[in-house]
């Protein structure tokens, strides 16, 4: 999912870069702002690596809605009897869940991963951001300035959204009911599911986990970037 992501980010700040903000030079990635011997003209604008993070949030949610459905549904099964429980792996859960509710059920929760990834949209733009703050104002390292960059960014996206992906993984572990049995559903609607936390914990609710889900969201991401950076100024 990382390299769908990845990939298609890179993709899109290029064909954004060329048809969108029309300069007559591309860069890339925000990266190529911490190269000395790189131009600082015609760079694709803060709003266009935003962009371009919404459309590859959008791009991997395909991917990632039946992974993360399934891995979900895995997580709430905490019989310690695996004959009680529904499931007993991700590939008999993809079979029963299609079985009974066919490809749809399968993509059970997409609309609630387009908008929690839409989010991508304050990382890549904040990383642009501070991916120049750095290289304008510092006298850090390229990959240096890709760690801090990186890791700062990944703390936007989730002070923004982590309360949608909270809503999310309700939806993801409602009930599908049907020939699963599985028990009656309570969340036809994405606000379903945001009234249902909010009834149950308050404003809190939203914010459950946030903490371990912040601590680890920085060097995680910190890390990923400088070895992602890493491999482009590499290619040819």
């Amino acid at each position: 999912m990382d390299s769908i992501m990845l990939g298609s980010l890179t993709f899109y700040r290029k064909l954004l870069h060329e048809s969108l903000f029309s300069p007559t030079r591309m860069a890339a990635t925000p990266s190529s702002l911490a190269r000395l011997d790189s131009p600082q003209i015609h760079k694709l604008p803060t709003l266009g690596h935003a962009l371009a993070g919404v459309m590859a949030g959008a791009t991997v949610s395909f991917i990632a809605a039946p992974v993360e459905h399934l891995k979900a549904r895995l997580q709430i099964q905490y019989s310690s009897k695996k004959s009680e429980r529904l499931y007993s792996g991700p590939i008999d859960a993809a079979r029963k869940i299609y079985r009974y509710h066919g490809i749809r059920g399968l993509y059970h929760g997409l609309s609630a991963t387009l908008f929690f990834r839409s989010f991508f949209f304050f990382w890549w733009g904040s990383y642009d951001i501070f991916t120049r703050l750095l290289s304008e104002n510092t006298k850090l390292s390229t990959p240096a300035v890709n760690f801090w960059a990186g890791g700062l960014s990944a703390q936007v996206f989730w002070m923004t959204s982590y309360p949608s992906d909270v809503v999310k993984q309700r939806i993801m572990t409602d009930p599908l009911a049907g020939g699963l049995n599985d028990g009656v559903r309570r969340f036809p609607r994405w606000k379903d599911a945001a009234r249902a936390v909010y009834q149950e914990s308050g404003w809190r609710g939203y914010w459950r986990g946030f903490v371990p889900c912040f601590l680890r969201a920085f060097p995680a991401n910190a890390v990923a970037l400088v070895a992602f950076e890493g491999v482009m100024r590499a290619l040819p």
